[in-house]
């Protein structure tokens, strides 16, 4: 344990599994207070916060779907009022849907956009409001290397993440001015349920320059880094967490 974060609070949206989970246990063992967002997986996300307080630091779950902005207003408000500042969003909360676009649904495309594109406005339109008037903050989204070099079969999830990144070098302009940062984090192949269909098949090791998959908790290190005052004069950037993979 380290104190990176310490007196920091956090919200972690889609933290009850995978990346969002790294991020949300290193927060706290960084020394962060943690809002645990979930939007089902409630058994899994009390387990998180359980892990959390284990830590001895405070550890909140809500359940909010961040496609509604009526959750998302409670679930950041809730936050406010309970640990008085907001200073850490992480934009986690992710959905994959992949096809060939020819046998897309608009379903399958819309969902996708719901969840990775409008969420993140959603969350960030909120959280800023508190950032600008603490004049400070770091907000952190999760993008993917398929927002910048596309994957066959995910027209959907690639034009998501790209406009991720795209909103971001834009919000990070907007709210600079009053000391709020606002990054990405892409990362490649990491070991997740997300990944796992594709972890089954036999995928090229070679392609990758180390050589291996990556670990969410080598995503959460470099969120740890944005979130903190080692990055404070890092904003509108991408960082690239995929071992070398399509370099």
């Amino acid at each position: 344990m380290s104190n990176l974060l310490v007196n920091k609070k956090a919200i972690v949206t889609g933290a009850s599994r995978g990346i969002g989970k790294s991020i949300a246990l290193e927060f706290a063992k960084q020394g962060a207070d943690v809002v645990i967002n979930y939007n089902s997986s409630k058994e899994a996300a009390e387990q998180v916060a359980a892990e959390i307080r284990n830590l001895g630091r405070v550890a909140l779950t809500v359940k909010a779907s961040v496609t509604e902005f009526s959750d998302v207003q409670k679930m950041i408000c809730y936050a406010a009022e309970e640990f008085g500042q907001v200073d850490i969003l992480v934009n986690n909360a992710g959905l994959s849907r992949d096809a060939l676009l020819m046998m897309m649904t608009e379903d399958a495309w819309q969902g996708v956009m719901d969840t990775n594109l409008k969420g993140l406005f959603h969350c960030c339109k909120e959280a800023v409001r508190i950032m600008i008037r603490q004049k400070g903050g770091s907000i952190i989204n999760l993008a993917s290397l398929t927002g910048i070099a596309g994957q066959a079969g995910q027209c959907n999830y690639a034009a998501a993440k790209g406009g991720v990144i795209a909103f971001t070098k834009s919000l990070a302009q907007e709210v600079g001015p009053f000391g709020v940062r606002v990054n990405t984090i892409a990362p490649g192949l990491i070991k997740t349920k997300m990944t796992e269909r594709l972890l089954q098949g036999s995928f090229d090791l070679k392609r990758i320059a180390l050589r291996r998959i990556g670990e969410p908790e080598e995503v959460a290190d470099v969120a740890v880094f944005l979130a903190s005052d080692m990055s404070n004069y890092v904003t509108g950037t991408v960082l690239h967490v995929n071992g070398g993979l399509y370099m």
